[in-house]
């Protein structure tokens, strides 16, 4: 007499493996890309006239697709591009190559040195989105430390510390983000 296997009854495999499947879906976390936080400037008036810019108000940034910089037509680093950036929009020496400095009566401020620098960043097509990142938070960097020297300087505490909305704005105009970022193209290696 042949033994018979015994036979797994497989009507409601259907339904534990749905059951899985919704148990995956409810407990697996999806990463979303947040982007970056950067508050575009409102639109500008028909009106208005496009401002020359001195050429020694510019500093050049150019990243290629070998995720190598020349900062200032010069080879650069990326960890040395904060202090070239805060030098460049403070001039704290007055030097004749750094951006012109005026002099400004800010309410809550009083006469302070604001920087007429603009940031020229220009990328290459084939530059990793990670480099463009590095680069991005350098600036950002560099922008918040002489934002919160000011502030330091100014009401005794760091800018991301202060509440008051006059004094935010105030610090804002003596510190203005200036940052120009042309359309990426082949740029070369």
């Amino acid at each position: 007499m042949a033994r018979k296997t015994p036979e797994i009854p497989g009507s409601s495999l259907a339904d534990i493996a749905f059951l899985l499947l919704i148990f995956f879906l409810v407990t697996t976390t999806m990463d979303i890309d947040m982007g970056i936080t950067r508050k575009l400037p409102p639109p500008p008036k028909e009106e208005t006239e496009i401002p020359d810019i001195k050429e020694r108000n510019v500093f050049k940034i150019l990243i290629n697709k070998n995720d190598r910089l020349l900062v200032e037509d010069k080879p650069g680093n990326i960890r040395t591009l904060r202090e070239k950036v805060k030098e460049f929009v403070d001039n704290p020496y007055g030097k004749d190559n750094l951006s012109i400095q005026k002099t400004k009566n800010i309410e809550h401020l009083g006469k302070v040195e604001v920087s007429e620098g603009v940031i020229s960043l220009k990328n290459d097509r084939g530059t990793s989105y990670e480099m463009y990142i590095k680069v991005q938070n350098e600036l950002a960097a560099a922008f918040n430390e002489l934002k919160n020297e000011l502030a330091k300087e100014k009401f005794g505490i760091k800018y991301e510390d202060i509440s008051n909305q006059d004094y935010i704005d105030a610090i804002d105009k003596a510190i203005p983000v200036a940052i120009s970022e042309a359309e990426p193209e082949n740029v070369g290696g």
